[in-house]
């Protein structure tokens, strides 16, 4: 890589970690982060497919009480980061550096916690020195703080991805071309249940019988072929606007006992 690409990539890489705590511009979610790293490194369209393939699994992360979700950040920009390097070696399956990228996406992501951890273990450092500040007044050094705190998880994302930039490309390459082809197909397979347990998760967090008739519509017409991406959008609208004016129907007749849920209200009476 030139002294340029590794740049822009660790700024993609500062940016993704910070966004993992702000979640304020969603650069730590493996669509933008990938995406934008295969920009800034001539492989946008490689970047894509990987940074689809990520967000499938990253739908079912969730932070839940004191359970951390894994670290997409580093997920992301590591394996995105690990394509680009194949990529540039020249590798004789672009496809192979695709499906390697996405099967080592998960060991990176719980790497990434482990790095989560000693941050936030600093940062409850740093929030005792912020109330220091508080006490004696001093507004622009809990700012000042603020922001080392927010660069600190950046820092955490850029330093690998730095030392990931460094590796020569040949050597990425030649390890993914030596791979045999029961490794690299079983990764490939993994990859993509990797990706449906993910969406799986998603499903089983917001399945209800009032949205299963959506799911079974959604995956039936998504087998028909003819079917474009705007179709099934177009479709999806429709079915969304017809359930909400059924809604507004049944609270307008709220008298009769309905829940407000028309779809629920029809499910319950057949129990």
């Amino acid at each position: 890589m030139n002294p340029i690409t590794i740049l822009l990539i660790v700024i993609v890489a500062l940016l993704a970690g910070m966004e993992g705590v702000l979640d304020e511009f969603q650069f730590h979610q493996p669509l933008v982060a990938c995406t934008l790293i295969g920009l800034v490194s001539g492989h946008l369209q490689e970047g894509i497919i990987l940074g689809g393939s990520l967000q499938m699994i990253a739908l079912g992360w969730a932070n839940i009480g004191a359970a951390v979700a894994p670290d997409a950040a580093l997920a992301s920009v590591a394996s995105s980061i690990i394509m680009v390097l194949a990529l540039d070696g020249g590798t004789t399956d672009p496809t192979n550096a695709i499906n390697t990228s996405i099967a080592l996406a998960v060991p990176l992501s719980v790497a990434g916690l482990f790095l989560t951890m000693i941050c936030r273990t600093l940062a409850t450092g740093i929030v005792h020195i912020m109330d220091g500040a508080a006490e004696k007044g001093d507004f622009a050094g809990i700012e000042r703080w603020q922001v080392i705190a927010i660069l600190m998880q950046g820092v955490r994302i850029a330093i690998p991805a730095a030392i990931l930039c460094f590796i020569p490309s040949e050597t990425v390459t030649s390890a993914l071309n030596a791979m045999p082809a029961w490794l690299s197909g079983g990764m490939a397979v993994g990859g993509g249940m990797v990706a449906a347990v993910g969406y799986a998760m998603v499903i089983n967090m917001m399945a209800t019988k009032e949205v299963w008739p959506f799911f079974i519509l959604g995956f039936v017409l998504a087998a028909i072929s003819e079917l474009t991406l705007i179709a099934l959008g177009l479709i999806g609208i429709s079915l969304a606007l017809i359930y909400l004016g059924l809604k507004d129907m049944a609270k307008q007749g709220g008298g009769n006992g309905g829940s407000g849920d028309p779809l629920g209200d029809i499910l319950n009476d057949y129990e």
